[in-house]
């Protein structure tokens, strides 16, 4: 199939797309990358009237970090930010993530900001934002608005962006030295979407976690910042104590089913993820020392 027929705008500034929303709002769609909104453009899943592309806006790309803050643009790409050092340096789980995005051609041509918009409950950098603590920058015709990860995601492809706002950076809270992290997620192929996956943050002192954030996806509607991680905190980690942890995360997930898997596959997959992370977590020999990651 091909897309029905739109306006095409390529814009200059932010402003001028700031204008362009505002004049036709629900009925005009923004384009960065381009990799999930064309493919559902040509299936007919949407049909704007108008395509407003940001892909040239140089001021909505890179990295930068600020005293305890990292700011990514909108535009940054998915692998760029596989080659930033500030990246790997300042949120290491982001590297570790974004690298089990798609396939090459989709990360060369994806960007953070359009994922963010996109909002696949199944996507990883979602997930990634409500463990990292993300604030989502959007501009509009009254200014710019900071929006909590935990409030941004709505449901499938749904967030809290309003028809005239454009989401125009990130903000990260800079990785603590002490902290770890874990990510793995399963797929029937490397580059599929996942069947359910975790992103997680720690921090670890004489064996025992003294934080713990666990972001899930592919599990419900949206990323689910998992509260049943906070029963594993100052605690001695048993068999009891993950048994209990994983019967509270079941009651937090709502699965859907498709072609990929069962509710009940899902739930088991969540349930084996969170056991292998803190197992990983915990036996790593730095940690279990004390000593900083």
């Amino acid at each position: 199939m091909k897309a029905s027929a739109f306006a095409y705008a390529r814009v200059t500034s932010v402003a001028n797309a700031l204008d362009l929303l505002a004049a036709h709002g629900e009925r005009a769609k923004v384009l960065s990358g381009g990799q999930s909104l064309l493919p559902a453009m040509n299936l007919r899943l949407v049909a704007p009237e108008l395509i407003v592309d940001i892909g040239e806006l140089a001021e909505l790309r890179g990295v930068a970090v600020k005293g305890e803050v990292l700011t990514i643009g909108a535009l940054t790409r998915h692998a760029d930010l596989l080659k930033f050092p500030e990246i790997a340096a300042q949120a290491p789980l982001l590297t570790d993530a974004v690298a089990h995005v798609a396939h090459p051609a989709i990360r060369n041509r994806g960007t953070i900001g359009g994922s963010l918009a996109h909002a696949d409950p199944a996507s990883e950098l979602p997930a990634c934002m409500l463990t990292l603590g993300a604030t989502i920058i959007a501009r509009g015709p009254s200014g710019e608005r900071r929006i909590s990860a935990s409030e941004f995601f709505a449901g499938i492809y749904e967030t809290a962006l309003r028809p005239q706002e454009l989401l125009v950076a990130v903000e990260l809270p800079v990785t603590p030295t002490s902290s770890t992290h874990y990510f793995h997620e399963f797929v029937r192929r490397h580059g599929d979407y996942a069947i359910v996956g975790l992103a997680a943050q720690a921090s670890v002192k004489d064996g025992r976690f003294t934080d713990l954030r666990l972001g899930f996806f592919a599990v419900g509607d949206r990323p689910l910042l998992a509260n049943s991680a906070g029963k594993l905190i100052d605690v001695a980690i048993t068999s009891a104590m993950l048994s209990e942890a994983c019967s509270a995360l079941d009651e937090e997930l709502s699965p859907l089913e498709d072609q990929q898997a069962t509710p009940a596959m899902r739930r088991r997959l969540a349930k084996a993820l969170l056991v292998r992370c803190v197992s990983y977590l915990l036996s790593r020999p730095d940690l279990r020392a004390g000593v900083p990651a």
